[in-house]
């Protein structure tokens, strides 16, 4: 066997190697038998929305539950509507995205137009927005109807604000630095609830 040769055999089976690894992967994946713990340390970056949950936006995704108090200030709304132009641009299907905040007592009235707008706008995406609010919501979660949840410590506004309206990290939320927060994945397929 000649060098070209071993190093084409070597590379044949890395190759299926890389791909059974994958297949077994997938199967751990889709039967629920997996918890990711992602601590995300302060000012670090390449935590974008896309990033951190892309894996598990698949198998015919078509409903999401957002849990957050904190939908609520203008950097807050911009984060929930960067969520969703995230979720439209998967290959899956979303239909209806329900949110659950808390009313903003100050200015109400701003955050009211901000998610009628969102509301709108998702319409014209053929995307349905329910809207709801609690007085009583502390905890953060996130639930597609694949089975998937995720709980963002900081709920969805986990990153830090740019440090300039023209710096790196203001459009691409990969480049945003980001607040320490503690990330939790799991599937319900192996939740007990009581």
């Amino acid at each position: 066997m000649s060098g070209n040769d071993r190093e084409c055999f070597f590379h044949r089976h890395s190759v299926t190697g890389i791909i059974e690894l994958l297949d077994v992967t997938l199967d751990y994946l889709s039967e629920g038998k997996y918890h990711e713990q992602i601590k995300i340390a302060d000012s670090s970056t390449g935590f974008s929305y896309e990033s951190l949950l892309k894996p598990y936006i698949r198998d015919g995704l078509t409903e999401v539950w957002v849990e957050d108090p904190y939908v609520r200030h203008v950097h807050q709304l911009y984060n929930f509507l960067r969520f969703c132009e995230m979720l439209l641009k998967c290959q899956c299907k979303v239909k209806t995205i329900h949110l659950l905040t808390s009313q903003d007592e100050d200015s109400s009235a701003q955050q009211t137009s901000a998610l009628a707008e969102i509301k709108q706008s998702l319409q014209s995406q053929n995307v349905c927005l329910d809207i709801q609010y609690s007085s009583t919501i502390h905890d953060r979660e996130i639930r597609f109807n694949n089975g998937w949840i995720i709980k963002i410590g900081r709920g969805l506004d986990y990153f830090k604000k740019p440090k300039g309206r023209f710096s790196v990290g203001y459009c691409d939320y990969d480049l945003r630095e980001c607040h320490e927060t503690t990330v939790d994945i799991f599937h319900t397929k192996h939740t007990k609830t009581t």
